[in-house]
């Protein structure tokens, strides 16, 4: 079976906005995971950047971050429980909220994300080296207003 893209040709101008964000984040995704392993956070996995991704889960509520990811409460209480089986974070009690969980970084998953931090830095420089530094504020003035904007609500 040939893949998707052998099969129906595609012209870069007819691809809609939806692909067009979608492959540069599962690109950098993968760079994330590739770096995060070689860095020696060998137990990473692409699942977990649902958990990982901006603003990271530290001083988080386990809903709140499936809210984020978009996932099911339970699929992300199984990505909470590999990684604080691996030793990224710990689910504890939020003080003053009876019997509410709260997520924290361990000193090791501060590590990782503090990696994470620097991949994108370094990601970052790369993109405006190959975009121009002109484009690439442009890019990220205009994905700014995106963000800040009703469109993604």
């Amino acid at each position: 079976m040939m893949p998707p893209s052998e099969s129906f040709p595609v012209n870069a101008e007819d691809m809609l906005i939806g692909a067009l964000l979608r492959v540069p984040a599962q690109a950098i995704h993968r760079r994330i995971i590739t770096e995060l392993n070689a860095a020696g956070f060998d137990d990473l996995r692409l699942p977990h950047i649902a958990v990982l991704q901006f603003p990271g889960p530290d001083e988080v509520r386990p809903a709140t971050l499936a809210e984020r990811a978009g996932m099911s409460k339970q699929a992300m209480n199984r990505l909470l429980g590999s990684l604080e089986g691996f030793g990224y974070i710990v689910r504890t009690n939020a003080p003053g909220e009876g019997g509410a969980r709260i997520v924290r970084f361990t000193q090791r998953g501060h590590a990782a994300y503090a990696k994470i931090i620097d991949i994108l830095r370094v990601i970052e420089r790369e993109w405006s080296s190959e975009l121009g530094p002109e484009r690439f504020a442009q890019l990220k003035t205009l994905l700014t207003l995106v963000w800040e904007s009703p469109l993604v609500r």
